[in-house]
This record gives structure tokens, sequence and C-alpha cells, in this order.
């Protein structure tokens, strides 16, 4: 056994019942509480970019209920001071009314970093039009008469279990119906400590009917265990925390979920760094070897419409963002390429550099990465001019301060729009995969594979397959309120900062500057509307407890109606001379340093062409048109 599975293993061997665990947490004195009060009305009234949005769409005032709260504590005094659980769960009320889940209070010690769990998972499926709830995995070694993966859930604590998944719904922060229903029934079974307040109830009685059709009842408590810990660290100054766009509590709970479930994904990653990665193409369903196990799972899988690759990708939570591209087409290439099912439900997002500079590796078309803007006020304003000239080295605002400094004047609601992502970055390499792609959804992608799924929609690069109505709807990046704080600290002071040390290990979360969509589709925000699908599919049991076999039809059944293209570059002869092989395209053009230098129609499965200067060339593209449409292309940098 390794250092790592040892170490996964004690955090399970160490969880406590939840009554116990609430019984020695809190530490918090009326004074701490009257900051965290404070310092949450300076980050929603003076830095939250959705507000004028979240109070018109969901009739909430964040800001007047957090006055009041501060009014109360005020007459409070030390020895009249309700729960410390009970302050906690309405300050995190209301953040969760806002429904963001950027827009965050986190829980101090001893919460951070802890999980409350039940010791299996309940998913949905669809018989028809008629949804079903069914156990879909249990932890390791846990054990109940007529009970495992498969048996169906009926009740959750004598409620039919469709309205208590709505009633869970109504406590957490889903910005629409979908989103909200998902985040209802993920929450029933785990929920991280660091982002919502511990279950009100310290057992659950759940109904089932078993294999042998036998209606029988399981009594479980609640347990609390150590997480495992993040993969970024968004209160430093560095470009993963500035770029983050990440919902805080999907990624928990996908870290839970390895924990509790798939040890293995995450104490594989050791020995997988250490071992020789496969050069080899993908076997029939083969599972490629990878570096980076918890992110990305990548295996051939065969249809009744053909074979294709499947791509899992867990997270965009990545420091290197260069470097997840890099994995990203090194697994691609090694998939079949007449088709790829590019899958990112459950991915609560992470590095938006990451996110977008993904898409240019599956279509020939120029990114244009996403506009984000800031609410115009004056403490914004004060963070942009600190920023103006990247003192720091890790952010540049200059792009915002003119339209900060011009809305002060005209009443403007927000700055105006720039990405957060270099254009140069999300073109630097091109087009790597040429097959047809399909991108599968749920309600779960929040951020930064919100931004993803936007940018696949925009540039047309396939259609999008949703197993939800919609995805999370997170269009925003987020900082902590630790970040905030640097940010107006670095590289010095200008004047006082409103923003003062949390107590108790508490921090906050704020949805900083919104994204806005491109193209068909420009300057409609992310947040709340989300992604549509292209086509919807409904999760059936087969899909649950059977791999995903009816959900992967469906998308084998999109790919093979899809043109699956080829092209092929290789430098030939003296240097000046390429060879082309190409498929379904009927004419290239060479471009050599950004000039244009040359032009071949494609009569043959291979063309050779003379190219002036492509031998002392840096970079060479080649376009590939099929009917006079650009449909691939092929970027070789030296």
């Amino acid at each position: 056994m390794t250092e790592a599975s040892e170490a996964m293993d004690k955090r399970l061997a160490g969880s406590v019942e939840l009554r116990d665990f609430l019984d020695r947490a809190g530490s918090l004195t009326l004074a701490d509480r009257r900051a965290l009060v404070a310092q949450a009305l300076v980050l929603i009234e003076q830095n939250y970019v959705h507000l004028p949005l979240k109070v018109a769409m969901h009739a909430v005032n964040p800001v007047q209920r957090l006055r009041l709260l501060a009014l109360r504590l005020g007459r409070q005094s030390e020895t009249s001071m309700d729960p410390e659980w009970r302050f906690h769960a309405e300050l995190s009320q209301i953040f969760h009314s806002v429904r963001d889940l950027h827009t965050n209070y986190l829980l101090p010690e001893p919460f951070a970093g802890r999980i409350a769990y039940l010791p299996y998972q309940v998913e949905e499926y669809y018989e028809g039009q008629e949804r079903h709830y069914v156990v879909a995995r249990v932890v390791a070694g846990f054990a109940a008469q007529g009970f495992g993966p498969g048996v169906r859930v009926t009740h959750w604590n004598g409620v039919p279990i469709d309205r208590a998944v709505d009633l869970n719904a109504l406590r957490f922060a889903g910005s629409n119906p979908a989103a909200a229903h998902a985040r209802g029934l993920e929450s029933l079974t785990i929920r991280s400590l660091r982002v919502h307040v511990p279950p009100d109830e310290d057992w659950v009685v759940l109904g089932y009917v078993g294999a042998d059709g036998i209606s029988r009842e399981l009594r479980e408590r609640w347990r609390v265990a150590e997480n495992v810990p993040p993969f970024v660290d968004a209160d430093a100054l560095t470009a993963a925390a500035v770029a983050q766009g990440l919902d805080l509590g999907t990624d928990e709970i996908g870290r839970a979920v390895k924990l509790l479930y798939v040890p293995e994904a995450i104490t594989a990653a050791e020995s997988t760094r250490a071992a020789a990665l496969t050069a080899e193409p993908a076997e029939p369903g083969a599972v490629v070897p990878t570096s980076m196990p918890s992110v990305f799972r990548a295996r051939s899988v065969t249809t009744a419409s053909g074979t294709f690759g499947h791509l899992r990708v867990f997270t965009f939570n990545v420091q290197d963002p260069e470097g997840f591209v890099r994995e990203f087409v090194r697994l691609a290439g090694l998939l079949p390429q007449d088709g790829l099912v590019l899958d990112v439900r459950g991915n609560g997002g992470g590095h938006i550099h990451a996110a977008e500079f993904t898409l240019q590796t599956l279509t020939p078309r120029p990114i244009t990465p996403e506009p984000t803007q800031f609410i115009t006020t004056p403490l914004n304003v004060r963070i942009c001019a600190q920023h103006e000239q990247d003192p720091t080295g890790q952010i540049d605002l200059g792009p915002w301060c003119p339209s900060m400094n011009q809305a002060l004047e005209t009443g403007a609601v927000h700055s105006g729009g720039f990405p957060i992502t270099p254009a140069g970055g999300a073109n630097a390499l091109g087009q790597q995969y040429h097959g047809p792609v399909v991108l599968v959804t749920d309600a779960r992608c929040y951020s930064a594979t919100d931004i993803f799924a936007a940018g696949f929609q925009d540039h047309g690069i396939g259609p999008v397959l949703g197993v939800d109505d919609n995805t999370g709807a997170g269009g925003a990046n987020v900082w902590t309120h630790a970040l905030l704080k640097l940010l107006l600290e670095l590289p010095e002071p200008v004047q006082e900062s409103p923003y003062r040390e949390l107590p108790g290990g508490a921090n906050m979360r704020v949805a900083i500057r919104r994204t806005l969509r491109v193209h068909d589709r420009a300057g409609t925000p992310v947040e709340d509307l989300g992604v549509v699908p292209d086509e919807r599919h409904r999760m059936t049991r087969r899909d649950v407890l059977g791999g995903n076999a009816d959900l992967l039809e469906h998308a084998g059944r999109l790919l093979a109606a899809l043109p699956a293209r080829r092209l092929e570059v290789r430098v030939a002869g003296s240097g000046d001379e390429l060879t082309l092989r190409a498929h379904l395209l009927d004419r290239a053009d060479v471009y050599v340093d950004g000039r244009p230098r040359a032009s071949a129609d494609l009569t043959g499965e291979s063309v050779t062409v003379s190219v002036p200067g492509a031998g002392a060339a840096h970079v060479i593209r080649v376009e590939g048109f099929h009917d006079g449409v650009l449909a691939a292309a092929r970027t070789i940098v030296r």
C-alpha cells in the first residue's frame, strides 16, 4: 500500500458521527460574527457583479438581509448568542439566496476541509417520461439486507423521493430548475461542510425496494470525514487563482466522491506519473493511461454506430493550463479518429484558460474568448487602478480601467467587456482533432465548464448532447475575499483597505467578472441562462448502472451522421515541400508565418505541394476546405 492510499484510508477511518462532530464545533466570538457579516456586506454590495441580475431574476435582497443580521448581532451579548451552527446557517442562507455557486460563505474550522456523507449514492433515471431513483454506489465494506447498487429508492425520511429531492433543492444555489434539481439530488447523500451547513437530521431513513421485490427501510447516520485537499490555492495571487472559474461545492464533492468510491483515481496519480505512458492507439474498449487521472479518463468505446473515443474531463481546476491542453491532445490523438464523445458531466470548472485553450484543438476556426465585465463600483475601480500596469506580473486589469472610470460618470452598470483568456493562447496550437465531436453536458457543469460549453456551441464545433435541460449556468470569474484583500495590498496599499482578516479560518468567494457569449449569441450573459443543449438525452437505468451504455449509443448516432475528416501535414524533401494527406477535403491553402504562400486542389489521398519559405518558417498553417467552407486545419509550430 502506498503512502497516498494509506492517507485515503485514514481519512475515512477518522470519520465521526455528525452529532458528535457538531457537539465539538464552534469557537467564534460575537465580535467574530459581526466581522464576518460586515465583510460579507463589502463583497455583496461593492464587488458582486451579478447583484442587479439576481435582484431582478430572483426577487432577493441580500444586502438588506445582511444589514438586518448585523443589526441583530449588534443587540446581542456574548451570553445571549445563538448556537454557532445557527449563525453559519443564516449567513449561508443569505449567500444561497442569490442562487450563485460562485458566491459563497466558506465556513471556518472545524467545518473547512470536511464532508458529511451517507455510505451510498443515489442517482436518477427515466423510463419513458417517468423519473425513478436508484442506489448507484455504496462505500466499500458497507452492507445491509437486500441493499446495494440497483435497488430502487422510494422514500426519504417518509417523504416520496421525488418530492424530497425538490424540497432539498430549495436549500441550495442552483440558478435554474435543472441545476437546482441536480444540486438537490447530489446533496441528499454528500455535502461539503466548507460550503454548506451540516444536515438538520442526525440520521436518514431510506425507503427502497430490493432486487427481491421486498420493500424495506434503511436507517443510517450522517458521518463526517476529512476531504481530499483542493488542487489550487485560490487565495494566492497566481495566474490560476486570478483566472478561477470554479463551483467550489462541485469541486469539493467531486474530490469526496473519489475518496469514497474511487480512491484509486487519486492514489494512482503518483504511480502513473512514474510509469511510461503508452503511445499506442487505444484498442476497442481499452482505457488510455494518463498522467492526470484525477482530470481525465480516456477510452475507446464500441457502439452500434461505430467505434469512437470517449474522453471524460472531470475538472479544469489545474495550475498549468498549457500542460492540461498537451495531455488532452495526447489522449485525443490515441483515441479513434472517426469521432469523439467529449464528456464534461459533473465538471465544476477551474482554470478559465484551460477551458478556452482547449477549444482550438477541436475546430479549424479561430477562437474568440468570452469577454468579461466588472460591475462599476468605486471599490472595483480602485482594484483595477492598482493593477492597471500589472505591477505584480500576475494580473493586468488595464483593459477594464477606461470603461470603469467612464462608467462612474455615465452611470453604466458594467464595464466594457474584455477576455480573461489571451486570444494568442486560445489560438496558438490550432486544430488537433479532425473527427466530429459531440459534447455531453449536465446541470452540474459550471463556471469554466459553462464557458467551455458556451464556446463549443458558439463556435459551431459540434452538437451539444445534454442529459439535463441546461448546464449549471455559472458565468463568472470568481475571487476569494483573501485574494481581494491581497490585491489591494500589493504591490503596496494606496489607501486603507475595506477588507479585514476573517476570523477562524473562514473565507468568502464572489463572482467578480461576468462572462458574455460570442458570435450569434454575442452579449448574452452565461449566468442563470447557461447552455441549452442541441439535443436531450434522458438517462436510463442502463446508463446509471451500466457505464452510460444508452448515452454513448445516442452520442454514437450523432457522430455517425457527421463527416470524419482527416488532414495530415508532413514537411518533405528540402523543407519547402509539404505532403498533405486529406479525407473529405477538396482544397488546401498554406500560410507561412501568417502569409499566404500556396493553394492546392486535393484530388487524391496524398498531395505534395511546393511552398516557398516553408523550410525556414516558424509557423506553418494549412487550411482545408470542402465546397468552399473551412472544414479542417493543421498548425505546425517550430
